[in-house]
C-alpha cells in the first residue's frame, strides 16, 4: 500500500521491498528456472516473422552459461576482474556477461556504436582491464589490452561447467557507461543486488508472470534489452523473443503476431513507427497484453493512438542508468494525463531544490533515497572505490519533476536540457507536450535557434498534416503556456532525427531547420 511520508514537503515512500538475501550472486539468480523449469523455453532468436533461428531452453542456458564462464576462467579471467564487452547482437552478449559474474568478474556492456577513441577512453578510465572481448565487426581499442576474440566463445562451449562464484550482495557485478550527453561518460559500478531490485518492476510496471512471452525491440547488446528484454523474463521464468533479421521499422507488429508475444518493450520511436503502418495492428496485437516503453518521455498523443488503434494500454517508465526505471505506471494503476507515473512499490522519492525538499507539487530535481536496493553503487573511481554522490540521504537524478501527495510524478525533462532563449531558461520537454497536446500533432521537438548572432530563440519542429497553418498553432500554445516559452518558428517535418534507439537527436535540430 502507498502512503507518503505527510509532511508540507515532497516525501513519496511506496511501502517496502522484499530484502535481497546477503548471499546472492546476480547469475545463480537469473538463471535459477533452470532447475525448477528445465525444459521451458527462456529463449528464441528470431530471424523474421514466423521463423526461429536459436531456441534455448532454460537448462541450456545456464550449461552455457556456466561453460563459458570456464572458458573465460581458463582465459585467467577471476573474481573482480574487469572485462570489457565489446559483441554484437547476437545471445553471446547475454551469455558472455552472465558467464563473467559467474566467476565474480566485472563485465563492462559497451554501445556497438562506439568508436575507437570512444573504447580506448573507457579501456584508460577503468585504469586496469582484464581483457576486451571483441567481435570483429567492432571498433578494436588501441589500448595495450588482452583481446579474446568472440570466435574463442564457442568452443568455450564444451567445457564442464564452473560453479558460481560465492558473492555478498553489495558486490560490485557489472559496470554500464552513461552516453556522456551532458559531459565524459561515467562509469556507473552496479551490485548484484540490482537485479533483485528489479523485482519492484514486476507489478510496479512489467505485470509480469512467467506465462509471458516479451518481445523487446532491442537489439541483444542493449542495456534496455539486456535488463527489460532478458534478465527480468529469465528471473521470473518467462520467455524472452528478440530479433536480429533486417531492419524494417513495421517489423515489430509482424513478429508479435507470429509468435503470440504478450508483452512488447520498445522507445517511443517505435511505438510511433509501428502507428503510421496501414496494417491491422489490433490483429497483429491480438495476444498483447500491454506495451512497455522507457528511454524517453512518451507523448499522450502517440498514447492515446495505440490504445485506439490496438485495443491495448502502453505502460511508461522512467529511469535512469544509475538506478534503472523506478517511476512507472501499470496495469491496475491510475495514471493521470501529463504524469509518467508513481514509485514502483518499495521505492521512497523525493523532489529535491537548493539540498531539501519542495513543498508538494512543486519543481526541482527528482531524488532517490539512499537505501534505494537498485541504486548504483556509485560512479567509478579508479583505485578508490566507487563514489555515491548525495545530497543528504538523496541521490539526485538530474531529472526535473514535480511530485503531488498520492505520489503522480510529473516530468519537467532534464536540469541539463533546459535552453535560454530571449533571456528565458525553458525546458524543451515542457513546450514539446504542451504542443503534442493538439490533436493534429503527433510528434513534436524543440530547441533553440540562434537567428542572427547573440540572438536564441525557441523553434519548434513537429509531425502532422499539411493543412495544418501556423498561426492556428501560435493561437493553440498561447492557450497553454506562457508567453516567454512559445516557439517563435514552427516547421512541420516529415519526421524527427533519431538515434539508433529511437531517441531524440535534439542536436540535429538546428540543422534540420537551416535545410528548409
Amino acid at each position: 500500500m502507498n502512503n507518503p511520508v505527510m509532511s508540507e514537503f515532497s516525501s513519496y515512500k511506496s511501502g517496502a521491498s522484499e530484502p535481497c538475501p546477503p548471499h546472492f550472486n546476480l547469475a545463480r539468480y537469473v538463471l535459477n528456472a533452470a532447475i525448477t523449469t528445465p525444459n521451458k523455453t527462456a529463449l528464441e532468436v528470431l530471424s523474421a516473422p514466423g521463423q526461429i533461428a536459436e531456441k534455448w531452453s532454460y537448462a541450456a542456458l545456464a550449461a552455457t552459461v556456466q561453460s563459458t564462464a570456464s572458458g573465460l576462467a581458463a582465459e585467467g579471467l577471476e573474481k573482480g576482474d574487469k572485462l570489457v564487452l565489446r559483441l554484437g547482437g547476437t545471445a553471446d552478449f547475454p551469455i558472455t556477461f552472465l558467464a563473467a559474474i559467474t566467476l565474480g568478474a566485472i563485465p563492462v556492456p559497451t554501445s556497438a556504436q562506439l568508436t575507437t577513441p570512444e573504447i580506448d577512453n573507457i579501456i584508460k578510465d577503468l585504469d586496469g582491464v582484464f581483457a576486451v572481448v571483441l567481435d570483429d565487426e567492432l571498433s578494436a581499442p588501441t589500448q595495450p589490452v588482452k583481446i579474446i576474440p568472440r570466435q574463442t566463445l564457442g568452443p568455450m562451449r564444451a567445457l564442464p561447467p564452473h560453479p558460481f562464484a560465492a558473492t555478498f550482495k553489495d558486490d560490485p557485478a557489472y559496470m554500464v557507461y552513461t552516453s556522456g550527453s551532458s559531459g565524459k561518460p561515467k562509469g556507473v559500478v552496479h551490485a548484484h543486488r540490482a537485479v533483485w531490485a528489479r523485482r519492484m518492476m514486476w507489478s510496479g510496471w512489467y505485470d509480469l508472470t512467467p506465462d509471458d512471452r516479451m518481445l523487446h525491440a532491442g537489439a541483444f547488446n542493449w542495456t534496455f534489452t539486456l535488463g527489460t528484454g532478458l534478465m527480468d523474463p529469465w528471473a521470473i521464468g518467462a520467455t524472452a523473443l528478440v530479433y536480429t533479421g533486417p531492419a524494417d521499422r513495421h517489423i515489430w507488429s509482424k513478429l508479435a503476431h507470429s509468435h503470440a508475444a504478450t508483452l512488447f518493450a520498445a522507445a517511443p520511436g517505435i511505438f510511433r513507427q509501428l502507428l503510421t503502418s496501414e496494417r491491422n495492428l489490433s490483429a497483429d496485437f491480438s495476444t498483447l497484453r500491454h506495451g512497455l516503453c522507457a528511454g524517453e518521455a512518451l507523448p499522450d498523443g502517440v498514447r492515446m493512438l495505440w490504445e485506439d488503434r490496438t485495443g491495448t494500454d502502453i505502460h511508461e517508465a522512467l529511469g535512469m542508468s544509475e538506478i534503472s526505471t523506478f517511476i512507472s505506471s501499470a496495469p491496475g494503476k491510475i495514471r493521470l494525463t501529463g504524469t509518467v507515473g508513481t514509485p514502483q512499490p518499495g521505492r521512497h522519492i523525493s523532489i529535491i531544490s537548493e539540498g531539501k525538499p519542495t513543498p508538494w507539487s512543486q519543481p526541482g530535481i527528482l531524488s532517490v533515497h539512499k537505501d534505494d536496493p537498485g541504486l548504483m553503487l556509485g560512479y567509478y573511481r579508479a583505485g578508490k572505490g566507487p563514489l555515491l554522490p548525495l545530497t543528504g540521504e538523496w541521490f539526485e537524478t538530474g531529472d526535473r519533476a514535480s511530485l503531488s501527495v498520492d505520489g503522480a510524478v510529473t516530468y519537467l525533462g532534464r536540469a541539463d536540457t533546459l535552453i535560454t532563449a530571449g533571456g528565458y531558461r525553458v525546458a524543451p520537454e515542457e513546450v514539446e507536450a504542451a504542443l503534442m497536446r493538439h490533436e493534429d500533432i503527433t510528434v513534436a521537438a524543440v530547441t533553440a535557434i540562434e537567428v542572427k548572432p547573440g540572438t536564441s530563440v525557441l523553434a519548434a519542429f513537429y509531425v502532422g498534416p499539411d493543412e495544418i497553418e501556423v498561426e492556428h498553432l501560435k493561437a493553440y500554445m498561447d492557450t497553454q503556456l506562457a508567453e516567454y516559452k512559445l516557439p517563435r518558428i514552427y516547421t512541420r517535418v516529415d519526421g524527427l532525427p533519431q538515434q539508433a534507439n529511437g531517441k531524440l537527436q535534439r542536436r540535429a535540430l538546428a540543422q534540420l531547420w537551416k535545410a528548409t
